[in-house]
């Protein structure tokens, strides 16, 4: 698993609908889970032994709102699985609502929202993939 091999994942993801192909294919290159940083898209990705692989930052920085908003994480989570926004919005609306960091763990099939304090702010089931296709 190389840098190159996750970003190339990573790229392809511009809605929720492409998703579940992102975590099948981290999953398909050892990773057990990912820290994606709000503030400027840097992810960083581990391995069953610990080992991570760290991204470079995907935009400039995002200002994250100092007072978290549990509501408005989950309008922006609802808009993105409704397809009317698209991942750069959603990290903006996410930054918004106070999110400094999400962590989706492939092995519990989750994503967990956390605020600047390091307060859980929400957390998200993993829809279960059909690996048979």
């Amino acid at each position: 698993m190389t840098e190159q091999q996750l970003q190339t994942a990573h790229i392809k993801v511009k809605t929720a609908a492409d998703f579940s192909k992102y975590i099948e294919d981290i999953m398909g290159l050892g990773m057990m889970r990912c820290e994606y940083i709000v503030k400027d898209g840097v992810v960083i990705y581990f391995d069953e032994y610990r080992y991570r692989v760290k991204s470079e930052p995907m935009y400039e920085p995002l200002i994250i709102a100092d007072r978290s908003s549990e509501a408005r994480l989950r309008n922006a989570i609802a808009l993105y699985k409704e397809r009317k926004i698209d991942f750069p919005a959603f990290c903006h609306h996410a930054a918004e609502a106070g999110v400094e960091n999400w962590v989706i763990d492939t092995q519990r099939m989750r994503c967990i929202y956390y605020d600047q304090a390091g307060a859980r702010m929400a957390i998200e089931p993993i829809q279960q993939l059909n690996f048979a296709s």
